[in-house]
């Protein structure tokens, strides 16, 4: 049997579906307009007209593409806007963005620890935080999802320099790191913090920076990390840190030296969903979001679904949708094996009428 037939017969078999999605809460697939429970578009962002404005002023005077490196054929101005921005709403000296989340955490983890180092991380974090962790060199231990005497355990014993690794609110299981316990524990060990707030940001916050930010925590984090395709809107990432440890990553992150940077026009719509997210109206976008996570009894915008099996998983995402409802299946090796789960995700976009109809079909 090879690999393609055996993926299938365990019911893990993946595959592009082509799509268009009109509107941020809605999605056609094969024929049929669905209700999009699958999305990170947690605001509604990604149609907002202001995203979309700024995206177009931005082809109009920056072209299509950056057409290098930003450290080969200068750094456009947009860029620095972004940044600037950032490190002002994450209260940094300094911040440093990349194509997308996946390369900032590429690109960062290994400039900061090698050889001789630690990193410990918790054991749900996500993909990029354990694969860039693995590329460092540096020696690797994790700990059971958020078990602090563990973390305490792994840092009484950690060599060279000891990096946390950890998000903040869990793709795919929608519940919050133990943030002022970790922060204690790194302060009381010499150990310094690098969180992935991608689920948080826009969703969390007076301001909407996060859970670092809702609880006062963000001047304890030594490395604020995030997304900008998620509540943002558009796509990218970013870290937000010391301007002496930006400039150590425009000098050793390869993901940033060696790509070519990212559309120009993509960071204006970055920078217009960010900006967006801290006015009164990215305020009522939270409000609405959250009204809709108290309607389901969820501590955050993602709600999991564990079914086990993935044959019956798949079947279940099936018959949503069959209803009108898009919420996709996640299987191994996303998330562990015999923990398949449908996720729902959640967006100020959706109806009062659409957040019903799930929820009676899920019996929730």
């Amino acid at each position: 049997m090879d690999e393609l037939s055996e993926l299938a017969s365990q019911g893990l078999l993946r595959q592009l579906r082509p799509c268009s999605a009109p509107t941020a809460g809605e999605i056609f697939m094969d024929g049929k307009r669905l209700l999009n429970f699958s999305s990170n578009d947690y605001l509604g962002l990604s149609r907002h007209p202001t995203l979309i404005e700024a995206a177009e002023e931005a082809l109009h005077q920056y072209g299509t593409g950056a057409s290098a490196s930003r450290l080969v054929t200068g750094s456009r101005n947009i860029f620095h806007d972004l940044e600037d921005f950032i490190a002002e709403s994450k209260k940094t000296e300094a911040a440093l963005s990349f194509a997308n989340g996946y390369s900032t955490a590429m690109g960062t983890i290994p400039a900061l620890v090698g050889k001789g180092d630690t990193v410990i991380l918790d054991k749900l974090s996500h993909a990029c935080l354990i694969d860039a962790s693995r590329l460092s060199g540096a020696t690797l231990r994790v700990f059971p999802h958020n078990d602090l005497n563990k973390l305490e355990r792994l840092l009484q014993t950690a060599k060279g320099r000891a990096l946390i690794v950890t998000e903040s609110v869990f793709s795919m299981d929608g519940d919050r790191a133990p943030l002022k316990e970790i922060c204690q524990l790194k302060n009381q060990y010499g150990a310094e913090l690098l969180l992935d707030e991608a689920h948080a940001l826009g969703v969390l916050g007076q301001e909407g920076q996060g859970l670092a930010e809702e609880l006062g925590l963000q001047a304890q984090v030594d490395f604020q990390m995030g997304t900008l395709g998620k509540a943002v809107g558009s796509a990218g990432g970013y870290l937000a840190t010391s301007r002496k440890q930006i400039n150590l990553l425009i000098n050793k992150a390869r993901s940033f030296i060696y790509s070519t940077a990212p559309p120009p026009s993509q960071a204006a719509a970055s920078l217009a969903g960010l900006e967006l997210i801290r006015s009164e109206e990215g305020r009522l976008l939270r409000d609405t979001l959250a009204k809709h996570i108290a309607y389901f009894g969820a501590s955050s915008a993602i709600i999991p679904i564990i079914i086990g099996e993935n044959d019956a998983t798949l079947a279940a995402s099936e018959r949503l949708k069959k209803a009108g409802y898009l919420v996709y299946a996640i299987r191994y090796p996303t998330v562990a094996r015999g923990t398949a789960r449908l996720r729902v995700t959640l967006s100020a976009a959706h109806q009062e009428e659409d957040l019903e109809g799930l929820k009676k079909l899920l019996s929730l």
